[in-house]
């Protein structure tokens, strides 16, 4: 029968790790490092605002060309600027909709403004900024802040909002098919991925992990990913 490896066990999951990239040097240079607290509370609100657009239109489409295109998104929603989008009339966003510059897709552009009012009415509310709101956010519950986005946001549910305050630096896991696989191998979850249950117990896992090893959520959810599926040496997800 073959051993039973703890799901728990930060020890045998960073081993695989490492035995699938080459050695502990080689898998501590591929983990990537969040942002401080201090950074992101400075960070202003329409850099959030941006990159959940970006996310939002690289969801379901090719990023390279997202990017590519990205100067002109900047241009066209003026630097995404929250206090000017929320004052944008319904027939101005309908023509930059049409604006062959960005992306033209325009229940997608609809989210530039919906995501404006959704952290124009968090600051408003919470009376900080948006970038206290999430640094100050507890990381041993980052699937709060991830329902939080879905809930008040439009189209950051799934993994758009987590790949979002990745990019931002956020310190969170991510559900990518590698993490997932590991997860249903190892137990920790059986149903949907995104139900509360499984949430909840990818979240415990998680935490768990970061109690015995002291290292971020942004590089657990690496070492997790390197340790099952097709990360082998040479390849990176």
């Amino acid at each position: 029968m073959p051993k039973q490896l703890n799901p728990l066990s930060f020890e045998v999951i960073y081993g695989l790790a490492c035995e699938r990239k080459g050695g502990p040097a080689a898998v501590d240079a591929l983990l990537p490092k969040p942002s401080s607290k201090t950074k992101l509370r400075k960070l202003s609100s329409d850099r959030y605002l941006a990159e959940f657009t970006r996310k939002v239109f690289q969801s379901g489409f090719v990023w390279r060309v997202v990017n590519q295109k990205w100067g002109s998104f900047e241009e066209v929603f003026w630097g995404f600027d929250v206090e000017r989008l929320l004052m944008m009339p319904d027939d101005m966003l309908e023509r930059k909709a049409k604006d062959p510059a960005i992306i033209r897709n325009f229940t997608k552009v609809k989210t530039v403004r919906e995501n404006a009012v959704m952290i124009a009415e968090t600051e408003r509310r919470e009376g900080i900024n948006f970038g206290r709101f999430v640094a100050d956010w507890p990381s041993e519950d980052i699937i709060g802040l991830w329902q939080y986005l879905k809930k008040h946001g439009h189209r950051l549910g799934g993994n758009t909002g987590p790949y979002a305050l990745r990019a931002l630096g956020v310190d969170s896991f991510l559900l990518t098919q590698d993490v997932e696989g590991f997860l249903r191998n190892r137990g920790v979850i059986d149903g949907g991925v995104s139900s509360k249950k499984s949430l909840q117990a990818t979240q415990d896992f998680f935490n768990e992990l970061q109690s015995q090893s002291g290292r971020s959520l942004s590089a657990l959810s690496r070492i997790v990913s390197y340790s099952y599926g097709q990360n082998v040496v040479g390849i990176q997800r």
